[in-house]
């Protein structure tokens, strides 16, 4: 009787038995063999630096201006970490026995200015393992949520768990201001306040960390992976909602004296972040030892009425392109007036929303359309401010300004 080689299975007990020279395999034990040839020769990044075009601070710049408007003094500072981080990789021993220490980037900026986008878009050109992680979900050992060792378990992901790869990559954490101490009074029972900025000192100075590689701890059985944090370059984001009124009431202090007029009418009131300070984030909720370990500071600006309109039109990934492409997969021409455009703008302005308001706009003016015009012969379609205005006047907005 025929029967699995393998397993020992007979015919009528699998579905398939495939037959050799002198023996049969079954279905079962192909999978379980495929399973095991894939583990065992799963592809490595095998990363070699020295076989990279390293490109320089404007050139990563230029790439960066396809995707994302403005914020020209945000991008100079990720340009030169990213170069410097590379050059650090690349560094090779000498005599003058000099090392470069990296030098970790928070950004701080209102929400929808780009900095998730920033982060985003220069993932796609670098080629060191890069992963984006968000603060909100991290918790002291012990309570619910992840672990600060998750971080580096994305990483080692990104990097298929290539360790010597994962240590020369790039980690973005956002939403860092959420894990900002919410009083002056030192707690050791809050789970998302110094605690987090404690546990996440060692990983932005340099340690070996060992790393579980299905993340948290609920695989106690699970060998840990050392990871070297040494030359894992971290950039950090945050909106830190409010810190404009700790920055103001910096700037009044130090104004003392004659000219205390002339100075304070040479403070854009508009834009205040871009005067913020490390003493600022203290002041915040960033305990002294995290800010001290992120040395390079740089801000986001508001956007103004010109960028919300050229983010709607101008980039690679525009607003706009991705509704005309969405209507031309169903064969339907899709066109913006000029007045619907800066309607969309008024109403962001409205909402202060930055980007993210612009998208909640569109999708608020496009749903009934989206959702009739594909099943109707109708194959154009012409938005003007009218039309906006009396689609957008129909849905709650209330809910907008939340969304």
């Amino acid at each position: 009787m025929d029967k699995c080689s393998f397993c020992g299975r007979e015919k009528k007990d699998t579905n398939l038995l495939i037959a050799g020279i002198s023996g049969h395999i079954c279905d079962s034990c192909i999978e379980q063999a495929y399973a095991i040839v894939q583990e065992e020769l799963k592809n490595r990044t095998d990363l070699n630096l020295k076989e990279i075009q390293l490109l320089k601070p404007t050139e990563i710049k230029t790439f960066l201006d396809q995707y994302v408007i403005g914020q020209d003094d945000a991008k100079k500072y990720l340009a030169v970490a990213v170069y410097n981080h590379y050059k650090r990789l690349l560094q090779e021993k000498d005599d003058e026995d000099i090392e470069i220490e990296k030098s970790n980037i928070i950004l701080v900026g209102e929400t929808g200015t780009g900095k998730t986008l920033l982060a985003r878009t220069i993932a796609k050109m670098l080629h060191v393992p890069f992963t984006i992680v968000d603060a909100t979900v991290l918790t002291e050992a012990g309570y619910v949520g992840e672990d600060i060792e998750s971080i580096l378990t994305r990483l080692l992901q990104a990097s298929d768990y290539d360790v010597a790869a994962a240590e020369k990559g790039i980690v973005f954490i956002d939403e860092i201001d959420k894990i900002a101490r919410k009083s002056d009074n030192p707690s050791i029972t809050r789970v998302s306040g110094e605690g987090v900025q404690q546990g996440l000192l060692k990983l932005l100075e340099g340690s070996v960390v060992n790393v579980p590689p299905q993340g948290g701890r609920k695989h106690p059985d699970q060998k840990m992976i050392p990871v070297n944090t040494k030359n894992v370059l971290f950039i950090c984001g945050g909106a830190f909602d409010g810190i404009q009124r700790k920055i103001a009431q910096r700037l009044n202090t130090q104004i003392v004296g004659f000219n205390a007029n002339k100075e304070k009418e040479q403070i854009d009131q508009d834009n205040l972040l871009q005067y913020i300070a490390p003493q600022d984030l203290k002041s915040f909720g960033l305990i002294p030892e995290i800010i001290g370990r992120l040395p390079v500071l740089t801000y986001l600006e508001p956007l103004d009425r010109k960028a919300l309109r050229s983010i709607l039109t101008e980039p690679k990934n525009a607003i706009l392109k991705q509704y005309t492409k969405l209507f031309k997969i169903d064969d339907i021409e899709l066109t913006f007036e000029d007045d619907a455009l800066e309607y969309v703008v008024d109403k962001a302005l409205e909402f202060k929303l930055g980007a993210r308001g612009l998208r909640s706009i569109c999708e608020a003016i496009m749903i009934d359309a989206m959702f009739e015009l594909p099943t109707s012969d109708q194959k154009k379609i012409d938005i003007n401010r009218k039309y906006a205005s009396e689609k957008l006047e129909k849905i709650n907005l209330k809910r907008l300004k939340v969304a």
